[in-house]
């Protein structure tokens, strides 16, 4: 065998082989291999187990021999943010810890439209190196996937630059980005007409150019009272459905709504979920669509956290990501806030683990990661300390201080 690399001995791997896709899990679920090694071919994974077996087995090998202990888990993946944007909204932020409401906020000047201003103005240049600045600062943290988002773009020719924006920092970084179009973050100030005008218009000259051009496949909305109704984006869903797209949904941020929309249209996952009652859990629950706990907005906005522990508990699937933003989440930290969601929802590690890895894979479509297993891609990370749990006791101040990405030590 050719290109092969031995890395070892790990005091603790854990493999996430053996937890579920949904429901709750407990920590004895976890598979943890004691002074194991990763055998990699390439960019994938050949075997994992003991470090002294592998090593008599495939003296070939190249040895990456680990001095210390380490703790390894797969490469994270955050399946929901907003990386690519223009400006800062330190002044929203001000002004919603002083008591300002979000529409006082708005005329102020602030909220996602000062976003879409501030992204507008810079080239698709600058656009891509801020993104790549950005994804590079998420993968130094262990992040190897990370979904990226337009939306700040808000016609035409801006979300195609966003998403080209996107294509180019993927080229300049380590990270697999993984591009959503969220034309349909909010109706544009500067359009006149409708939301519906608005959408149909995003839907005939947008959408066919992403396919044309393939800049994405993910078509994301955010479905809420202050940006579109259920009734309003359905429609478009259903355009974008016919046309090959997979969905995701803004749900329930602030009211309930959208997490039945992605229900019925088969989306990939319901994001936000923050203002999901019993009925929207359960049909959440009963589905085949991800719910995705956003738990930097809850605490960027100082709302209720996404019912985390009861998805769990009546069986649905519950993934984790940072939905880092200039807005509402402008931390950017998947371990941390993972861990303070555990906290507050009172998530078992194996919980927390799943929903920053192959559950976050899942929401994304993505089969082939998130796992420390045979045939899955080389994506994993390594903490320096002996013990697994010191991960999220330390709340987001344990960073992995070794990354591989596709096989290749960054």
């Amino acid at each position: 065998m050719k290109n092969l690399k031995l890395i070892g001995p790990i005091a603790q791997l854990l493999t996430l082989e053996r937890l579920h896709l949904k429901g709750a899990l407990k920590d004895e679920q976890l598979e943890i291999i004691s002074q194991a090694g990763i055998l990699i071919q390439g960019e994938k994974i050949l075997k994992v187990g003991s470090w002294l077996d592998l090593k008599k087995e495939f003296t070939q090998a190249e040895l990456f021999e680990l001095e210390g202990d380490y703790v390894a888990l797969p490469g994270l993946v955050d399946c929901h943010t907003h990386i690519c944007f223009g400006g800062s909204r330190a002044k929203d932020f001000t002004m919603r810890n002083a008591g300002k409401t979000y529409l006082e906020i708005a005329q102020a000047g602030g909220g996602i439209w000062d976003t879409v201003t501030q992204t507008r103005k810079l080239s698709l240049e600058e656009l891509a190196e801020k993104t790549t600045k950005n994804a590079n600062r998420h993968l130094s943290e262990g992040v190897t996937t990370i979904e990226v988002k337009s939306g700040y773009g808000l016609s035409v020719e801006e979300e195609l630059k966003m998403l080209w924006a996107i294509r180019q920092a993927n080229q300049a970084t380590s990270a697999d980005l993984i591009p959503t179009c969220l034309a349909a973050h909010m109706k544009p100030r500067d359009f006149q007409g409708s939301n519906s005008e608005y959408l149909n218009q995003i839907a005939a000259q947008l959408l066919p150019i992403l396919k044309t051009e393939n800049l994405c496949n993910r078509i994301d909305a955010f479905v809420e009272k202050s940006a579109f109704s259920p009734e309003e984006i359905t429609p478009y869903f259903h355009k974008a459905k016919e046309m090959g797209f997979v969905l995701t949904v803004h749900a329930d941020q602030f009211s309930a709504g959208g997490s039945k929309v992605a229900v019925e249209l088969g989306a990939l996952s319901a994001d936000h979920l923050e203002a999901s009652g019993e009925e929207e859990i359960q049909l959440l629950s009963k589905s085949n669509t991800m719910a995705v706990a956003l738990p930097g907005a809850s605490l960027g906005l100082g709302c209720d956290f996404t019912p985390a522990r009861q998805l769990l508990n009546q069986g649905g699937g519950l993934a984790i990501a940072s939905d880092w933003n200039p807005g509402s989440a402008p931390m950017g930290d998947l371990i941390a806030q993972a861990s303070i969601l555990a906290t507050f929802e009172k998530l078992s590690t194996a919980e927390v683990f799943a929903g920053i890895t192959f559950r976050a894979a899942a929401a994304l479509g993505l089969a082939d990661r998130g796992k420390i297993a045979s045939g899955l891609l080389a994506d994993f990370i390594l903490f320096s300390t002996s013990d697994y749990r010191e991960i999220l006791y330390h709340q987001g101040k344990l960073k992995p201080v070794i990354v591989w990405k596709n096989g290749q030590r960054l």
